[in-house]
Parts: structure tokens; sequence; C-alpha cells
């Protein structure tokens, strides 16, 4: 039962209730002086520890253990006395076994905190959650073999101000490392500490590809699928938004809108004063607007151009909208609480809010669905698709 106190000569055992007392002392064996490592057996003095050990019949088991201290027998050594330690049994310092302390660290390691310390009450082993957390930072970080494939990435601390890097297993998904930073050298210097890699993957950084190229010339340097797509939305995005002319041309503004009349007067300012000759830094001082602002409305040839299709959201009107157009083209005076009425006789069960918004916002006045379905789905698979078989190849 106590076979794991066999360096310890045990003395008597004593049934506590819900614990179980063990005494017990150490051997008469001679001891290595920890200064000069000279073996001595002479006594100087006994000290008492009560350390805890794996629990028995869902008892704990309390171990009330007498320790020597032995003398030096070797003049001028820098230790007189010191005590006796059974490194197989109990370290330094330590009020538990070493199996035991063993056993909460794998514990802590499956379930961490909270969890481990319920579980480790259930066994009859009473630790807090920062005991047990303790004995999880005290277990050493393992040895993982370098990947063949691995992933390099950059994250944000603390975003625009302090970024790190993050090096995973690109085959299955396991972090690797994290680098503090994103420089060059960093990244170098752990590529040519880690030997065997031969693909790395990365985004589009030319500070990851100049430390690979560097460290290893020889591996082949992939793009990720995430930054691909996204690359390939941003690209796809910027080409419909060059082309909002057209789209324009499908959903022609409304007479007296606020936005395409101001879009319109400003765009026609700027020209004005760019065909005088007036730079595009006195233009944004002349006219009140950012620079980025009068660079944007110089470069679109028409007002038009600079209008982007909007994209909704799927609302309770959208069922009704034919059954809206249809009646304010017939009927343009037409009151608000009339088409109210209607589209609730048919089944709206919508707020008059919600039905006055899609009103002010025009989608019934020929809003191209198509276009909002397309710009809406751009970011995915499905918008991809979309886009390649109706927009890049008509």
């Amino acid at each position: 039962m106590f076979s794991g106190l066999s360096a310890l000569v045990i003395e008597d055992v004593t049934d506590g209730g819900d614990m179980v007392v063990v005494t017990a002392r150490t051997r008469e064996d001679a001891v290595p002086c920890p200064v000069c490592e000279t073996p001595t057996a002479k006594g100087h003095g006994y000290h008492g520890r009560t350390v805890t050990d794996v629990p028995v019949d869902a008892r704990q088991v309390v171990v009330r253990l007498r320790v020597r201290r032995l003398v030096c027998p070797v003049l001028g050594c820098g230790r007189q006395t010191f005590r006796e330690q059974i490194p197989v049994l109990l370290e330094r310092h330590q009020r538990r076994t070493v199996r035991l302390a063993g056993q909460i660290s794998q514990v802590a390691r499956e379930l961490c905190g909270r969890a481990a310390a319920r579980l480790a009450g259930l066994l009859a082993v009473p630790v807090s959650r920062s005991t047990a957390l303790r004995h999880l930072r005290r277990l050493p970080v393992p040895r993982a073999p370098v990947p063949r494939v691995i992933g390099v990435d950059d994250f944000a601390l603390r975003r625009r101000h302090r970024y790190a890097t993050i090096i995973t297993d690109a085959e299955t998904g396991r972090r690797v490392a994290v680098l503090p930073d994103r420089e060059v050298a960093t990244l170098e210097a752990w590529l040519r500490e880690h030997t065997g890699i031969e693909v790395v993957c990365r985004d589009g950084s030319a500070t990851y590809a100049q430390a690979i190229r560097r460290a290893l010339p020889d591996a082949v340097q992939v793009s990720d699928r995430w930054h691909l797509w996204r690359n390939l939305c941003d690209k796809v995005q910027l080409e419909v938004r060059a082309h909002a002319g057209c789209w324009a041309t499908i959903n022609p503004p409304r007479p007296g809108g606020v936005r395409e009349q101001t879009t319109r007067e400003r765009w026609n300012k700027v020209h004005d004063l760019l065909g005088q000759g007036v730079g595009l830094l006195d233009c944004s001082r002349r006219l009140g607007l950012a620079l980025n602002t009068v660079k944007r409305y110089a470069r679109m040839p028409e007002p038009q151009a600079l209008r982007i299709t909007p994209t909704y959201r799927p609302t309770l009107v959208d069922p009704y909208r034919d059954h809206l157009r249809e009646r304010r083209r017939t009927d343009p005076a037409v009151p608000v609480t009339h088409l109210l009425r209607e589209i609730r006789e048919l089944g709206y069960t919508g707020s008059a809010n919600l039905m006055v918004r899609y009103l002010n916002q025009g989608r019934t006045e020929g809003v191209n669905t198509r276009t909002k379905r397309i710009m809406r789905q751009m970011h995915g698979r499905a918008g991809f698709d979309l886009l390649r078989h109706r927009i890049l190849l008509p």
C-alpha cells in the first residue's frame, strides 16, 4: 500500500477518519554534502516535515516525516550542517511527494485550473485552481518535432502598434511557435535553428518572403488559401466599383436626390478648378474637402461613376416589392397608409416604419437585385462563381 514510501522507514500508521497518518523517518545511510559532496552520517539534529502522498481508499495520506540535520566532516566547507533530502520522494521546500505532484500536474494539463481543482477534490486531493496552475507551469515544455510544412502569419497584440508572428503546422493546424515581432531577423533566426522545413505557407508579406529566402533557399513558398480568396475578392470588388457607371444606368438616380446633387456639385467644382490649372492640394483647401476626396473626384470622368450600388439586407417588404412598384407607377401620389393597408391584406407582418424606409431608399424603383446579390455574396465561394460566370465571363 505504501510502496511509494520505500525510501523511508515507516514507524506507525494511524487511521485518522478521513485521512491516513503515516509516521516515518529517513534511513541511517550516509548522505553527500551538497557543497563538497563528501558523504557523512554524523547527526547534528532532527527536523520534522509534513507532506501529502497519493490517496488510499479515497482518503488523504499525510506523512509526518523526521529528517536528519547532518554535519559535514570537511573543515572549511561552505556548509557546516545541512538537512538531508530525499530526491526520489521529495523535493526541497515541497509539501507534496513527487508522485502526487506529478498526478496533479497531469490533471491540470488536461483540464487546466478550475476543472482540475474540482476533479482533484473528488479524488481526495484538495487543491485550489491556483495550485493546479502552478503545477502546470512547472511542467517542462515538450520538444515538438519540426513539421515539414509550416504556416507563417502575423497577428496583432495591439492593433496598429505591436504585432507578433505565429508559426503553425500547416498539415495539422497545431501551433509550433510564437515570435515576439514580425521582423526579418527574428523569423530568419528561428528558421535557421529548425531544419527540415520543405514548404512554407505564408501571406503576401515581402518581409516573410525575404526571411525565408535567406534561411531556407531551397524551401517552396506558397500562398495560403485565405489570402488567395481575400486578394481575389478585393480585386473583383475594385473591378465592379470601376464599372459603377454601368450599374448606375440600370438604377437611374431619382431627380432631386440630395446625395446625387451633392456629388454632381462637388465633381463640377473640382473639375472646374482643375481646368483652371489649380492643384489638388489647393482644390482641397478652397473647397474644404479632404485631399483624398478631391483625388477621388478628379479620377472619375463622370459624376455617375462615384455612385456605388447600395447593398441591403432582406426585409419583410421584399415579397411585396412588385406590388408597391406597380402601385406607385400607376398612381405616384398614392398615400403610404393605403400601400400599408394593401400589403397587410396580402400578408405583410412588418411595421409601417420598415415599409417607409424601404420606399425612401428607392428599393421599389428598379433596384437591380442581381447586382445586390452579387455584391453581398462577393466574399464567398458562391459569390465568386456568380462573378466569374455572369460578369467576368459574360
